[in-house]
């Protein structure tokens, strides 16, 4: 099969962990895949945060459409796909130690390195290129993939939003890891996943999202991606 003949697979039955799940975006993005149908495991250093967040999101609208735990952040790393959703300034340390546990699995990177000063944020620079690059550097045995970048927590967290109209980019170099990574984005009311290429390109689509936050302080906004003729 050649890298860009993929067609996106049925993950309907498709179970997520999310480390670092107990901030807004991890939050979020439980919350909405909850909606979707997805078994959710919420992964934080602290296992009570992590069941608190669980529960939280099981009660708001729509919370009780799949099964939605927490636990520590090795928990998470049991379910088939696995979103890294930690601050950058822990996420070597934090993939480093859970390396073991991720072995397999198809691990999804949404860690934007970003810095912040008087004149608003910025790209951080990485190492290895991106926060993306540096998680398959240490998680040589996972399919790592990167996405959900450029989403809002505000929006995917707010109930009373029904859909969410953006689309997600997906980059990996294991492109069926990332056709069911665009699936699963899919599932998500008004999302599409579209695959953005390999994984040596994440480090634009991660600072980009410095682009976006300028853009949301502007326009007292929370704006997304769309892209045309596909």
């Amino acid at each position: 099969m050649a890298f860009e003949d993929v067609e996106l697979p049925d993950v309907s039955g498709v179970t997520v962990g999310i480390l670092g799940g107990t901030g807004a975006q991890g939050r979020g993005l439980g919350y909405r895949l909850v909606r979707a149908g997805h078994r959710v495991t919420i992964g934080s250093r602290d296992a009570a945060r992590a069941r608190d967040a669980a529960a939280a999101i099981a009660a708001m609208p729509g919370g009780d459409r799949a099964p939605i735990t927490g636990g520590e952040n090795a928990a998470a790393c049991d379910a088939d796909v696995v979103i890294v959703a930690v601050p950058w300034p822990g996420h070597g340390d934090l993939l480093t130690g859970l390396a073991p546990r991720l072995a397999g699995r198809i691990v999804v990177d949404c860690v934007n390195p970003l810095g912040f000063d008087e004149r608003g944020a910025y790209p951080l620079e990485v190492e290895a290129g991106s926060a993306a690059e540096q998680a398959a550097a240490l998680l040589p045995e996972s399919r790592v993939t990167a996405a959900f970048h450029h989403v809002s927590a505000t929006l995917l967290t707010d109930p009373e939003i029904e859909s969410i109209a953006t689309d997600i980019l997906v980059l990996g170099d294991d492109r069926a890891a990332a056709a069911t990574v665009q699936a699963l984005a899919t599932r998500i009311e008004g999302m599409r996943g579209v695959f953005a290429g390999r994984l040596r390109n994440a480090g634009q689509v991660e600072a980009l999202t410095a682009n976006l936050i300028a853009i949301n302080r502007r326009y007292r906004a929370h704006v997304g991606i769309r892209v045309t003729d596909i």
